[in-house]
Parts: C-alpha cells; structure tokens; sequence
C-alpha cells in the first residue's frame, strides 16, 4: 500500500497549467529528498524535479526548466508540482516519491517510497 497519494492530475491543454499535490504526511519520518517522476506511455520513468527535505536544494530536467516549480508546505505535510506552459510532451503519468534518508536528489534507486500516480494527458 501507497505510502504516498498524489492528486491535481488531468486533462490539459497545451500552455495551460496544473498543479500536482502530494500527500507526505505518512512519510515525515523520512528525511531524504522528495521527487516528481513522470512516465511517458512507452517511455522510462525519469527524474522531473526534486528538492532536499529543507527545501533549500532543487534539481529540475531541462525539459521542465524555467515552467515547473516543486515546493512543500511542512504545516500540510504536502509537496506541489507547478506546471506551468505544458507542452504535450509532458503527458504521462506522474509519480511523488521519497527517499528514507538523505542519498542525493539524483540517486534514482534511494527513492523507495511511491506514490500510486496521476495522470496529466497535455492535449488540445
């Protein structure tokens, strides 16, 4: 069972926006870093952006620089992905993860806790 529960997927068009939710609130325990991965139909799931428990340090792809935004806010114990000026090549589905403690925002294998995912299909 889901540690995680991401909300805030749907239908959009392109340079429209959405912002996705994520529900950290059973993981505070885990002090490592917080992500955004997407997955692409037929494509492997990638890094999007992620960001130390602090909030200080935040690592995007270049594909989502400058348009998407990872925050948190610890009183909701809920992490947000902006996104702005969507492309259709940023569907797919969307997945928060967590690592248990602190390995790099790009140590892809430490992220051990997922969320179930949510769809975000950019189509006009």
């Amino acid at each position: 069972q889901e540690q995680l529960v991401e909300s805030g997927g749907g239908l959009v068009q392109p340079g429209g926006s959405l912002r996705l939710s994520c529900d950290v609130s059973k993981l505070m325990q885990s002090l490592g870093a917080r992500a955004w991965f997407r997955q692409a139909p037929e494509k492997e799931r990638e890094l999007v952006s992620a960001m130390t428990i602090t909030g200080l340090n935040t690592w995007y792809a270049d594909s989502v620089k400058g348009r998407f935004i990872i925050s948190k806010d610890d009183a909701k114990n809920t992490m947000y992905l902006q996104m702005n000026n969507l492309k259709i090549e940023d569907t797919g589905v969307y997945y928060c993860a967590v690592q248990t403690s602190p390995s790099g925002l790009l140590a892809f294998g430490a992220y051990n806790d997922w969320g179930q995912g949510t769809q975000v299909p950019v189509s006009s």
